[in-house]
């Protein structure tokens, strides 16, 4: 199955006009993994979880960026961005954090491979809904 929608150019740099319409389906299990060696040093995903460096990621399809209840450490760029998370924005975001959002304080270099992206949202939309 592939991702059903367009990015809007609107939010995003130049350099990410792409049609998502290309990107694979993701692997909830793969994308475990992923989470696991990528992104749980400075995440939690889990509904009452402790943020980190990172925010916690819970309830984080249809928040706006810089808007983890609680979370205070989150850079200017992050708050100007001001874009709403989905499967596109995140997508995207995560090939290349700081070209996405100029000025974040986020040190992960990114996901090059776009599987691996899309295990790990998918992944991450399992993990961070409520029930």
């Amino acid at each position: 199955m592939l991702w059903p929608s367009v990015c809007r150019v609107s939010i995003l740099p130049e350099h990410f006009d792409k049609k998502m319409s290309d990107v694979p389906q993701g692997d909830p299990g793969k994308g475990a993994s992923v989470f696991r060696q990528r992104c749980a040093e400075c995440h939690t995903a889990g509904m009452n979880g402790k943020h980190k460096t990172g925010p916690n990621l819970f309830g984080l399809f249809g928040r706006r960026s810089g808007g983890a209840e609680g979370y205070t450490s989150y850079s200017q760029g992050t708050h100007d961005k001001s874009i709403t998370w989905n499967e596109d924005t995140l997508f995207i975001f995560l090939e290349a954090p700081r070209k996405f959002i100029p000025g974040t304080k986020m040190v992960f270099p990114g996901l090059k491979k776009e599987t691996e992206r899309a295990d790990l949202i998918s992944h991450l939309k399992e993990v961070t809904k409520s029930k």
